[in-house]
């Protein structure tokens, strides 16, 4: 046992340590960022969102307008945004990139009269009336030179803070492409500190309280999959009357998104885009994944891992119940409880995940894999090979169940011999000789080995030791080579099996040899409980794992008394007195044995009284 607990310690270090390196070299990301992805879309919409909107430029508001190109939507975009200051919103942004403006346009045209002049005037006074957010973009050349595109003068210089009122849309990629977490800011070539858009509107949401020149690279508490987020149509702004439209009305305090949504312009890889049973792959907007940024910083739903002490005591836990169980049940059993243990550490990060806690399931399944690797080498040279031997060695005497009892206790037995306190049981034919002239050799054989099929069976299920057969004879050992402190109770539980067998064997002996002439078939049963030596004996070239001594020679004399007293089942006061209570006997006497000086009291042994407890199964 020792020994079993130091292998299993260092099975558990070197798996640690092996799980710690994968984390350190960030060796499990892809298989974190797939569980990641996989709760995601088993979670669902995960919560309503509570501050953000989207304004959408949909197919309806692109169709009304159908002979309006974008460049010439100035005059919409302001009346959007006057109504949704009517309306109370707290701050919008355009997640446009107004490169170009109409009046440019017209101008380049040469176009006379006033409106190349004015036509974006509307729009100029709704962005200098504050509470907007404008869309930049930031583009990296191959030699890592940053390139920062902003909208035009004219829209800039309009807004209150001109540039301070720009944000970046860019989005950050995981390397497997995928958008799980964003940036407050970005730094171009010259080492400036942009903020991103997302992270400007929440800034301005919270009154200049959240970036502070700061920038930070967090997870994206996803509300939902694609979706998710309430829209609402850009035309429905350009109504008569809209600002009293009551859902436009909802949206005070509120921070509102403009944009274009379409089915295959501006849409990203996210954790729903990972197809999953049902789950099919869903792609989300660039709008939308700014509103998921946006909530996650006004909520604070920002998934966090565990802290590392905990992380790691988790993890110790489960190693270390996994390799008990690995060490303790067989290699297939072990299988199955690692498959066990993993789907619980699936279901207590996925429990976690839903409460924005990151637990990494990637190194408790590494780990469980390598502890499992671990015992199953340490017991394939060192604990199997004992198993096989104990099996070869003990394979004919008793079941493979004793044979793993006796691993599971860690105390092999001493085959140079031990003396152990056990029960013998001697069963012996009567009128063998009789039976065996009146039969040829093969039929006697036949008959042997169908006999004694019968009465091993109650031996072995008793866990007891088949020690030898001599002739007709078969001696069995009860509390060895595995210790039972009731060794007695199962020696008289099988010696009743064994007689019940031996009336039904009649039957069949009947039924084999008619007309043979052959006596009644019956049996003796001797037990006698004392101390045994236990263990190899014979010479080097043929050693046998057999008991000897004092008990064993009375309960062979015990077993050739039951002719004389004309009892089936004859037992020793001791073996009585060991079963304790609970054991009915019938008649009794003291007798000379050969062999001892001193009598021997023995007993009929009828079976178990009917209120007996805690005694084994017997026929009756």
């Amino acid at each position: 046992m020792g020994k079993r607990l130091l292998y299993g310690f260092l099975v558990i270090i070197v798996a640690f340590t092996a799980t710690e390196i994968a984390r350190q070299t960030q060796w499990l990301e892809g298989v974190e960022r797939a569980h990641d992805d996989i709760w995601h879309q088993l979670a669902g919409r995960r919560y309503r969102p509570e501050h953000v909107l989207l304004v959408t430029i949909d197919d309806p508001t692109r169709l009304e307008h159908a002979d309006d190109p974008l460049v010439f939507w100035a005059p919409h975009f302001a009346q959007a945004l006057k109504v949704l200051r009517q309306a109370g919103a707290k701050v919008m942004g355009l997640d446009f990139l107004f490169s170009v403006s109409a009046e440019a346009w017209l101008k380049k045209l040469d176009l006379s009269g006033g409106k190349s002049r004015t036509y974006d005037l509307a729009l100029r006074q709704q962005l200098a009336a504050g509470q907007v957010i404008l869309g930049g973009n930031m583009l990296m050349d191959e030699g890592g030179k940053s390139t920062t595109l902003l909208p035009i003068k004219e829209y800039y210089f309009s807004l209150p803070g001109n540039l301070d009122d720009v944000g970046l849309t860019n989005l950050f990629n995981d390397p497997d492409g995928v958008i799980r977490c964003f940036t407050t800011a970005l730094h171009d070539y010259q080492g400036d500190l942009w903020p991103t858009f997302a992270a400007l509107l929440a800034d301005r949401a919270l009154d200049g309280k959240l970036l502070q020149g700061r920038q930070l690279l967090q997870p994206i508490g996803f509300a939902g999959p694609p979706g998710t987020f309430p829209r609402l149509s850009f035309q429905r702004l350009l109504r008569p009357q809209a600002e009293i439209d009551p859902e436009i009305q909802a949206l005070r305090n509120k921070v509102v998104i403009i944009a274009l949504e379409g089915k295959i312009q501006d849409i990203h890889l996210t954790p729903y885009a990972r197809g999953f049973l049902w789950f099919g792959p869903l792609m989300m907007s660039g709008p939308e994944i700014h509103a998921n940024i946006v909530e996650t910083l006004l909520t604070g739903r920002f998934p966090r891992p565990l802290p590392g002490h905990l992380q790691t005591a988790l993890l110790l836990v489960w190693l270390a119940g996994g390799t008990f169980l690995f060490f303790r049940w067989s290699p297939w059993q072990g299988l199955g409880a690692g498959v066990v243990l993993v789907i619980c550490g699936l279901a207590l990060s996925y429990g976690l995940f839903l409460y924005y806690w990151i637990f990494p399931v990637g190194d408790l399944e590494l780990g469980l894999s390598l502890c499992f690797l671990g015992t199953l080498g340490v017991r394939l040279t060192g604990e199997e090979r004992t198993r096989h031997r104990l099996r070869q060695l003990f394979g004919r005497y008793v079941t493979d169940e004793v044979v793993e009892k006796l691993m599971a206790t860690g105390k092999l037995p001493d085959l140079g011999g031990e003396a152990l306190q056990v029960t013998i049981l001697f069963a012996d034919i009567r009128n063998f000789t009789t039976i065996s002239e009146r039969l040829s050799p093969h039929e006697v054989v036949e008959m042997l080995n169908t006999y004694f099929s019968l009465i091993c069976e109650p031996i072995l299920d008793q866990r007891g030791t088949v020690d030898k057969f001599v002739g007709d004879a078969v001696m069995a050992v009860f509390g060895a080579p595995v210790p039972h402190p009731d060794h007695a109770q199962r020696a008289l539980g099988a010696a009743l099996i064994i007689a019940a067998r031996a009336r039904d064997f009649q039957d069949w002996m009947a039924r084999r040899f008619p007309e043979r002439g052959l006596p009644e078939f019956h049996i003796g049963i001797g037990l006698h409980t004392g101390e045994a030596v236990v263990g190899n004996i014979g010479s080097p070239r043929r050693l046998e794992y057999t008991s000897i001594g004092d008990t064993v020679n009375t309960a062979s004399r015990l077993e050739g008394l039951t002719k004389e007293l004309g009892w089936t089942i004859v037992a020793s006061s001791a073996t009585i007195d060991a079963a304790g209570p609970g054991v009915l006997t019938g008649r009794r006497q003291s007798l000379h044995v050969k062999g001892r000086l001193e009598t021997v009291e023995v007993f009929e042994f009828l079976g178990f009284t009917a209120d007996a407890d805690n005694l084994p199964n017997t026929p009756g």
